[in-house]
């Protein structure tokens, strides 16, 4: 005996054993081994039971190999067999009048429940769905795996890069374990690959990863073949497919172009898949407190085992096939890319359009137009949707700021204009000279909302304070809104003192060095 066991477990055995359970059942249930509660049972004679047997159909259990049954007019074995043959030739498949259409549809691709809706709509099939199921289940297995021929590239032609799951890391600002993602790029020659990882992916860090790959590899290939993922195609196309602007360029600077394969068609760059998938069962379980300390873990197994293996199809080291292949690639540029963020804006009618709260100018005639705009943190690029060509370029403002270039500014007044300066008239005659010196001097676009705002302070101040602010204006050569503004908000009753007169000082100062400022510009 395999095991002894103590009294009660022994007891326990029988009694399951009594009530029919099987051998299997009775080791789920108590942890005891099949062979040791087997034995038990034999030496207490209670029957054991046996595994299911297979129950054999009505025809075949109703065969007689009794002989006096042929004399006296029952059917013998040849006949009993005959029949049986006839039950299973009756319970053959009814799918069969339909194998030629089922066939074609499986070789399209098509699934067992859209077949089986086909043949009810236009065949009159009668049958269930799981007949359909088995039917094409037996077609599939007997047609065997598709043959996927190997894609055979030059040394610095082509290489392939996908998404992975990698390990889980200490996140260093939620101090939680999260899931990081596996970037690889592999090289179609040499199936050199390069694995980094990371918490999170956006276009920007998909493009960063593939410069960094390419910065490991001294060089860059020139295809690289991609899954459509949104970080690098923005509208899956087999002919024409959209490619993510930053990725475009990023690749260009490297001297690379997109490849997206077809969607759903993940054979098309079985190299990644394969390194992928063995650089998920290399990290798979494990934990790590940083991503520098992942990424090392990373490195080592690359270097020590993934480059120094034989592969199996070239039948030759990884590392030395990429010592033939270097040599091949694209020389790195001298300086890195400069990435950029980028958006799609619709041109407002004053001829601008917003980034991050601030205006730049664009052309005139694109007004209610959509534009592709591009930024960093010193300029902001206007295109043109259509052909990418360069409309605008402006340097970087502040919020709320304004940038026009002199060609792009309207010399017609708007017809709004002159509804304001009416306004400005009755209200008196040195509001209507500030209005006019407001639009002069800042132009029709931030002009108009300037003089807006002027009118706007006689519903706070009347009209009379109004007057008397923008004469001081005049007199004091500073005729703009926030002078206006700020002399009214500081003016009181009675004659300003020095502290009540500071900020009057301070917007003089301001609006004197920004009318220098335009001036040296418009030269």
């Amino acid at each position: 005996m395999a095991n002894v066991l103590s009294e009660q477990r022994k007891q326990e055995v029988l009694a399951l054993g009594r009530l029919g359970w099987s051998l299997r059942k009775i080791e789920e249930a108590t942890g005891i081994r099949r062979e040791t509660a087997s034995n038990y049972l034999k030496q207490a004679g209670v029957v054991v039971r046996g595994p299911r047997q297979r129950r054999l159909s009505k025809a075949a259990s109703e065969v007689s190999t009794d002989s006096s049954k042929a004399a006296s007019g029952v059917s013998t074995d040849s006949e009993d067999l005959e029949r049986s043959s006839a039950a299973v030739l009756r319970t053959e498949s009814a799918c069969e009048p339909h194998r030629e259409f089922i066939e074609h549809a499986v070789s399209l691709g098509r699934n067992a429940a859209a077949i089986w809706q086909d043949l009810v709509d236009d065949h009159g099939f009668t049958a269930k769905y799981p007949s359909v199921m088995r039917f094409v289940r037996r077609l599939r297995s007997a047609r065997g795996p598709e043959a996927h021929p190997v894609i055979i590239t030059s040394p610095g032609e082509e290489c392939q890069v996908d998404y992975g799951e990698g390990p889980m890391v200490r996140h260093p600002e939620t101090k939680k374990f999260r899931r990081t993602r596996l970037f690889v790029l592999t090289l179609g020659f040499s199936r050199k690959s390069v694995r980094l990882l990371t918490f999170r992916s956006s276009s920007r860090i998909w493009a960063e990863l593939h410069e960094r790959a390419f910065r490991r590899l001294g060089g860059a290939t020139r295809v690289v073949v991609l899954d459509n993922l949104k970080e690098g195609v923005i509208k899956p196309e087999f002919v024409d497919p959209t490619i993510n602007p930053l990725y475009r360029d990023l690749l260009t600077h490297y001297g690379a172009i997109a490849l997206p394969a077809r969607v759903r068609h993940p054979n098309r760059k079985g190299k990644v898949e394969s390194a992928v998938k063995s650089g998920q069962d290399k990290l798979r379980g494990l934990r790590f407190e940083t991503l520098e300390e992942a990424q090392a873990y990373l490195d080592r197994w690359e270097t020590n085992w993934a480059d120094t293996r034989i592969h199996g199809t070239t039948k030759r080291q990884v590392s030395a096939m990429f010592a033939d292949e270097k040599p091949t690639l694209v020389p790195l540029p001298l300086e890195p890319f400069a990435y950029y963020e980028f958006g799609k804006r619709v041109v407002h009618l004053d001829g601008c359009v917003e980034v991050q709260r601030a205006f730049y100018g664009t052309p005139p005639g694109w007004v209610g137009r959509d534009v592709h705009v591009q930024w960093d943190g010193r300029r902001v690029r206007i295109l043109d949707p259509r052909t990418s060509s360069l409309l605008r370029e402006h340097l970087r403002e502040r919020p709320g700021r304004y940038r026009i270039e002199p060609r792009d500014k309207s010399k017609k007044a708007p017809p709004g204009l002159f509804k304001l300066r009416d306004r400005a008239r009755v209200i008196g005659r040195s509001v209507e000279t500030v209005c006019a010196e407001i639009f002069r001097n800042d132009g029709p676009t931030p002009g108009i909302r300037r003089i807006q705002g002027t009118l706007g302070l006689a519903k706070k101040y009347g009209h009379a304070q109004l007057e008397s602010a923008c004469a001081f204006a005049l007199e004091t050569g500073a005729p703009s809104y926030r002078f206006v503004k700020s002399y009214l908000e500081h003016v009181p009753s009675e004659p300003l003192s020095l502290r009540q007169v500071d900020p009057l000082i301070r917007e003089l100062t301001q609006y004197q060095k920004l009318l220098e400022q335009r001036t040296q510009g418009d030269s």
